[in-house]
């Protein structure tokens, strides 16, 4: 029987793209075949022992061909679908009797032998359609060809397969707890701590496993495989194989590919077929998906997720040495939904602080008692960047990032309500004052020019003064000078770091003080004031800081400079 057995291997090895020594379970060979699986990748001939990975072509079924060299031997083998259902089935072909071409001396004709193996459908023993991880397992077998056909009805797909005579010794997967659930320990606005129960392979066995966690907001997962088709599904790991070098002339036929004088045909597992005119290679957008391999720790807090949002989460345990998979159960979970926040009412030409979170956001309602023409929000960014959008009755108006000082008027509508977002900047918390009215001669933040830098004058620089100057409105205004000494290597941004751009001169000291003084212009192009600061010391260097202080007695501090005396006069 044996050697029957190999005789019809010889008979099925002229199908593949090369003559190559079958699979066999002697363990001074296997070690050796095992070593390049490229071997068997695109063969028809399941190695024992060992995961093969392949690809289908939609309603192109696929076979595979696996010997059993002696009765009452175990067998398992086990489909793993990738990204899409499988329908497989597995069968024990029926042999040509030994004495087939004995009784007139003369044996059978080669090509009738080949196709008397391949037409024949066998003994089913098991059959399953879906994408699950499934497997057939006896304990006692008979000897004989085994064949595997698989077909996907969905899409072109990959798959695994993996088939062994020695099940109990090979452990190919590893192993799951009693309770192979994954429990959401920990749930946050932004959080959600998993953990699952050790598995035995690592805890009793002690072999090298990891964990693997996905996170996506489709579905579970069943397998790794599903969830890296997933990942990749743009990538080459999707792409069909290409014709003449990643299978040989029998998958050609198999795949449905058609030969030089026949047309395209599809195959099912009826055998019948039907002509096509073409084949499309599946294609998908990338999805948002993340997997994070974190060792062998069996606790893990995902991060940075969005409130209230369903995730749901998967845990691979994996075998380091042979990147074999096993899926623990999935779970999901939805994130905390962000506690409302209060609104903030704005009062016509009156000032309000604000304070920011990092990366928090702030919402301000402002709602006119009269009617109205325009109305001016003045916003006054103390640290750093923030975002200020503005809605009239739910339209968006306005949206911009807001540095120092900016004024914005915007055209009114009688009754109209208006809300004010303001997020705050990544790096930090964020402090504003805001304004809002439709009376600008009644407002209490003093007018600003468009620029509200100081320029200093290098000529007119001594050893013991520094002259200054700054424009103004046509607004008459307070403005007081202020004065204090820095280091030679002070810049910008340790000016940034160091000030509040908000606190006025109240809270600088006196001796810093220089002078106040008034000042506007009707006529905006000679809107510039000069100041002369005197009693410096040669060679150092000053930080002149102007403030403009507005009738309600609110102040905004122009953009700080830096000025060096003469060292020599």
């Amino acid at each position: 029987m044996v050697l029957l057995l190999w005789g019809v291997f010889w008979l099925l090895l002229p199908l593949t793209c090369w003559a190559q020594k079958l699979p066999t379970r002697d363990e001074e060979l296997f070690q050796m075949q095992i070593q390049d699986k490229a071997q068997f990748h695109d063969s028809s001939m399941l190695p024992d022992g060992a995961e093969i990975s392949s690809y289908l072509f939609r309603d192109t079924s696929k076979r595979y061909f696996f010997v059993v060299e002696e009765d009452n031997t175990p067998l398992s083998v086990t489909v793993t679908p990738c990204d899409a259902p499988l329908e497989w089935k597995l069968s024990l072909q029926e042999l040509p009797e030994e004495a087939s071409g004995e009784s007139s001396g003369e044996p059978e004709p080669l090509e009738q032998q080949k196709q008397q193996i391949i037409s024949e459908d066998g003994t089913e023993l098991f059959s399953y359609k879906g994408n699950d991880v499934e497997s057939f397992m006896s304990s006692s077998s008979p000897s004989g060809l085994y064949q595997l056909e698989l077909l996907s009805t969905e899409k072109d797909t990959h798959f695994k397969v993996y088939a062994t005579t020695t099940p109990e010794s090979d452990q190919p997967y590893p192993e799951l707890p009693y309770d192979p659930r994954v429990d959401v320990t920990s749930l946050g606005h932004t959080t959600v701590t998993l953990v699952w129960k050790p598995s035995p392979t690592a805890s009793l066995l002690k072999q090298p496993i990891q964990y693997c966690v996905v996170i996506n907001r489709e579905h579970n997962f069943k397998s790794l495989c599903a969830v890296e088709a997933k990942m990749t599904a743009d990538d080459a790991f999707m792409m069909a194989p290409k014709p003449g070098l990643d299978f040989s002339p029998f998958d050609f036929a198999h795949f449905g590919f058609p030969s030089e004088n026949s047309p395209s045909r599809e195959r099912t597992f009826s055998g019948k077929s039907s002509l096509k005119l073409g084949r499309h290679i599946y294609s998908k957008t990338k999805v948002d998906i993340q997997k994070v391999c974190i060792g062998n720790k069996n606790i893990y807090t995902v991060s940075d997720l969005k409130p209230d949002t369903q995730y749901y989460f998967d845990v691979f345990v994996v075998k380091v040495p042979s990147n074999t998979s096993t899926a623990y159960i999935g779970t999901f979970a939805r994130t905390k939904e962000e506690a409302k926040q209060k609104t903030v009412d704005l009062k016509d030409g009156k000032v309000t602080d604000v304070f920011i979170k990092r990366k928090g956001t702030k919402f301000l309602r402002f709602a006119p008692v009269s009617s109205h023409q325009k109305v001016t929000f003045f916003i006054h960014s103390c640290l750093d960047i923030i975002q200020i959008q503005v809605r009239r009755d739910g339209k968006l108006l306005l949206s911009q990032n807001v540095e120092g000082v900016h004024q914005f008027q915007l055209r009114g509508k009688p009754k109209a309500k208006y809300l004010i977002r303001l997020k705050g900047n990544k790096k930090g918390a964020s402090m504003l004052k805001i304004l809002a009215t439709t009376r600008l001669n009644k407002q209490s933040f003093p007018s600003l020019p468009e620029d509200t830098r100081i320029k200093a004058f290098d000529k007119l620089r001594t050893c013991s003064s520094a002259t200054v100057a700054w424009l103004g409105t046509q607004e008459r205004n307070k403005f007081c000078i202020y004065r204090k000494e820095v280091d030679d290597n002070y810049n910008e941004n340790q000016k940034k770091r160091e000030q509040n751009q908000c606190l006025g001169p109240e809270t600088r000291k006196k001796s810093e003080k220089v002078l106040c003084k008034y000042f506007h212009s009707q006529n905006l192009q000679k809107a510039v004031t000069t100041e002369t600061i005197k009693g410096l010391q040669p060679g150092r260097s000053y930080l002149i800081d102007v403030y403009v202080i507005g009738h309600g007695g609110h102040s905004v501090k122009y953009v700080s400079k830096v000025v060096k005396t003469r060292k020599f006069c």
